[in-house]
């Protein structure tokens, strides 16, 4: 009987809590072990309240993540003799990044490719990622190697080009002009001091931006910030909240915002920009739409697959 090789890929993300009961563990460990004071645990606490009622379908878009990536690496034919398993690490929640390369190694498997569910790399995110899975790895005895980036990929451009489109159309359905609308392009901020870093982060983002603008043919368009955390350093801007304010007093009426550092539905999407941003526009008489996020889209699929095949190919 042929007996596949088993290659295991680690699926690395942020985390999210699975419940509300689970904000303050969760908020702690982003804390580095430092409980969140009663008031910063309320904030938290009704931002996930208003997004999600109690109930948390985030995680769960992490898991068809997961799941949807193994099977695409499975029906891909160019590696018959290999099983693909996919395990999830987060940064911030069970399963650990820890946790997901020892279960690989409980498994059996020495081999193995990890990847982030984010595009960009930066030393700050993706950087940290690696270390941890790679500092693990080592300790098990898991030879593994990293997806850095893959934020030029034809299909994962493809794939934000078409929901670009379709938000426009319906700008166009409402009666404004398409190339009035101003898109804005957005990411998670990171503290300023990446710069001095030579982080490839930003312009990393930028090249994205810059692709998917030319292959729908946008020309008026911007990049912004958003999402950035309430620390004494100073953080990447402007912020997506100020750039409104900036458009409307140039009388920009028809905004699209498109989160191309996120990858699936969660709090900095479906508060900080369906919620948050929204306020800001409807205060400044603005219609805003935002594209709707990759998740678990067969492109995005494939354009994880393609990552990890490339990564693994390069041992060979």
């Amino acid at each position: 009987m042929f007996v596949k090789n088993k290659v295991g890929v680690l699926v690395m993300s942020y985390g999210t809590p699975e419940s509300l009961e689970g904000i303050e563990a969760y908020y702690t460990h982003i804390r580095r072990g430092h409980a969140p004071s009663p008031e910063q645990l309320k904030e938290l606490s009704d931002r996930y309240e208003a997004i999600v009622g109690g109930v948390f379908p985030l995680r769960e878009n992490t898991n068809r993540q997961v799941s949807g990536l193994q099977d695409t690496l499975n029906q891909d034919n160019r590696h018959p003799e290999v099983d693909f398993v996919c395990y999830q690490g987060l940064k911030h929640a069970a399963p650990f990044i820890e946790d997901g390369v020892e279960q690989m190694a409980k498994d059996g498997i020495t081999e193995a490719v990890g990847i982030v569910l984010a595009p960009h790399y930066s030393t700050m995110s993706v950087g940290s990622y690696m270390k941890r899975a790679q500092e693990k790895a080592d300790e098990l005895g898991v030879h593994i190697r990293f997806v850095h980036n893959y934020h030029l990929h034809p299909k994962l451009i493809e794939a934000l080009s078409r929901r670009v489109s379709a938000k426009l159309d319906l700008f166009e359905e409402a009666g404004s002009e398409r190339d009035k609308v101003r898109v804005l392009f957005s990411a998670h901020s990171l503290p300023e001091k990446i710069l001095e870093l030579g982080d490839p982060y930003p312009e990393q983002l930028l090249e994205t931006s810059r692709a998917v603008a030319e292959q729908t043919g946008v020309t008026s368009w911007q990049f912004a910030w958003q999402s950035a955390g309430r620390t004494s350093v100073p953080w990447l801007g402007p912020d997506i909240l100020d750039t409104l304010r900036s458009l409307s007093k140039e009388e920009v009426k028809d905004v699209l915002v498109a989160p191309i550092g996120f990858v699936s539905d969660h709090l900095e999407v479906l508060y900080d920009l369906d919620i948050e941003a929204q306020e800001v526009s409807k205060e400044l008489d603005m219609r805003l739409m935002r594209i709707d996020s990759l998740n678990s889209d067969p492109l995005y699929m494939e354009t994880l697959c393609d990552a990890v095949i490339n990564e693994w190919e390069k041992d060979k």
